[in-house]
């Protein structure tokens, strides 16, 4: 019976499939699906979706691999990584070169088959992370101070950041107020002794990313000083001078105006030692003082300030007034003369006076809009004259104008008053009563001549002169040139008859002149083509042999 029972149990284990484990796991590991990478200053991370969670003990591997290298190479920190996710850095990458990963499951000596992520430039694809700010408060302002983008990512785009700030009361967090700032700037306006809140982020103005909100961060400001700031700092330009102007309320107070690079403010750290005194504008007693140009030279942005001073009482800094000499120059309003000119309107802008500090040509802008309408439209050219050509006749437009030195509006004049013209009726009916003089003149001269030649060719067909040439004219009389033209079966001849028993004696002078004649004539016939016949010329003849002798 044991024989048996060990040959059924040996037939049972030989005909059950022997598969091994590890077999089996090649057969049911997949590779890792729906793969991320995120990137936020220097740190990468690295996300995907696992094809089977049934399966224990898996874990994850990747690769990264350059342009500038030839085999794949592990990823540091993301090796055998149980979870779904990995974050490192590559601080010796080159982040304006391509880059791509692979990633695949691993479970003991099984592993799935490699997913690849399509390559990218990590420049490209980076965000910019939360920026460290500092707070500083006033009684109505607050001094903020932003840390700028310190990644590797970053370091040669620090000129490309710009700041957005946006700041709200604590108390009411609906009433916001979005400020663009620099990375130390001043933000005014605010009320003393009230808790303000704000979250700051960059944006790379090439590239137009936009960095995460910072953490929000809140200050207080501070009671209000004794001594209230001045406000509304101006600068105008007189001849060779700057005059600094402002308003104070307060009286029997001096000031004290200061300057600074503005480029400065670009660094998050304290300027205040950087300030300037202004020539001429400390220990002022009025809203203003005059200062030389050559104190701040041409082409640089500046900053400029001021205090009150009241014995040991001294007021914050007013609100900073950014300036160039080159954009504060003064243009005066231009001079505007519109007029019609035919079916079109004409105008023409002059500057009122020539300043004698502008660096550059000026910009003309004409705004014009038709009297009932609110649409208007804008004209900018350097030329001074303009032509209006497509306007509507019997409408009233309207015009004014003013001069730009360069394209920014804040380098321009005031606008002219505004001037309303009209294309009027008489130069309209005036315009095409000349144009069409002019077109049908020419017309009407070259049918005249077409229509005098039509006709002479035609009389010279039909009617043609009677008249020899004036060489025949001469020598023959207007009887023998009737003759002449005349056919032969019409030809006039004089018939001599002999009258017996009569007996005529011409004289001899008639004789002579008939003799004449008759040669004469003989001699001019005889050149004709065909008008007379031999028998005419023997008539001839014998009339004058019988003239010869009946004289005979």
């Amino acid at each position: 019976m044991l024989p048996l029972l060990g040959a059924t149990t040996l037939v049972l284990v030989v005909g059950t499939p022997w598969v091994s484990p590890a077999a089996a796991d090649e057969h049911q590991l997949e590779s890792p699906h729906h793969v991320q990478v995120y990137i936020i200053d220097d740190n990468f991370t690295l996300k995907w979706n696992r094809s089977n969670e049934a399966i224990p003990n898996v874990t994850f591997s990747a690769d990264y691999q350059t342009s500038e290298m030839n085999d794949w190479t592990e990823l540091p920190g993301c090796q055998y990584i149980m979870g779904t996710s990995c974050t490192f850095s590559l601080p010796n990458v080159n982040v304006f070169d391509e880059i791509k990963f692979r990633i695949r499951a691993e479970r003991g000596n099984s592993t799935s088959a490699w997913h690849s992520v399509d390559s990218f430039i990590p420049f490209h694809k980076a965000q910019i992370g939360p920026l460290k700010v500092h707070l500083e408060a006033e009684d109505k302002a607050i001094i903020i101070s932003i840390t700028p983008p310190m990644a590797n990512m970053w370091l040669t785009e620090s000129p490309w950041f710009t700041y957005h700030v946006v700041i709200w009361k604590n108390s009411s967090s609906t009433e916001e107020r979005t400020l663009k700032v620099y990375p130390r700037d001043t933000i005014y306006k605010l009320s003393p002794a009230t808790t303000y809140c704000l979250k700051v982020r960059a944006e790379h103005r090439k590239q137009r990313k936009l960095d995460i909100y910072s953490p929000v961060d809140c200050a207080t400001t501070k009671v209000e000083y004794k001594l209230p700031p001045p406000e509304n700092v101006e600068v105008a330009v007189e001849n060779q001078n700057y005059v600094l102007k402002w308003d104070y309320a307060l009286t029997n107070v001096t000031f004290q105006a200061q300057w600074l690079h503005a480029y400065l403010k670009w660094s998050p750290e304290d300027q205040e030692g950087e300030w300037q005194q202004i020539p001429g504008c400390e220990n002022v007693r009025g809203t203003q003082c005059v200062f030389p140009r050559e104190v701040l030279p041409q082409g640089i942005i500046y900053s400029l300030r001021v205090h009150a001073m009241d014995g040991n009482n001294t007021s914050l800094w007013s609100k900073e007034k950014e300036f160039m000499s080159q954009k504060q120059t003064t243009i005066p309003p231009p001079v505007l003369n519109v007029k019609t000119t035919g079916d079109a309107l004409h105008a023409y802008v002059g500057t009122s006076q020539e300043p004698t500090d502008l660096h550059g040509s000026l910009i003309y802008e004409i705004i014009y809009w038709e009297n009932t309408s609110s649409t208007e439209r804008k004209i900018r050219q350097e030329r001074n004259d303009f032509t209006f050509p497509d306007l509507k006749p019997l409408t009233l437009y309207c015009f004014k104008a003013r001069a730009l030195m360069g394209e920014e509006p804040n380098q321009s004049s005031d606008f002219t008053d505004v001037i309303c013209e009209k294309i009027k009726p008489g130069d309209m009916s005036r315009t095409w009563l000349i144009a069409a003089v002019c077109t049908v003149l020419p017309l009407l001269l070259v049918l005249t001549y077409i229509v005098r030649g039509l006709l002479r060719y035609l009389s010279s067909v039909f009617f043609p002169s009677p008249k020899p040439p004036s060489s025949i004219a001469e020598c023959l009389s207007e009887q023998r040139l009737e003759n002449l033209l005349l056919p032969l079966s019409e030809e006039k001849t004089e018939q001599c008859f002999v009258i017996e028993g009569a007996t005529v004696i011409p004289r001899e002078e008639d004789i002579n002149s008939t003799d004449e004649d008759l040669k004469k004539y003989s001699s001019q016939t005889s050149q004709d083509s065909g008008n007379y016949s031999n028998e005419d010329e023997s008539r001839s003849k014998t009339s004058v042999d019988s003239l010869h002798l009946e004289s005979g």
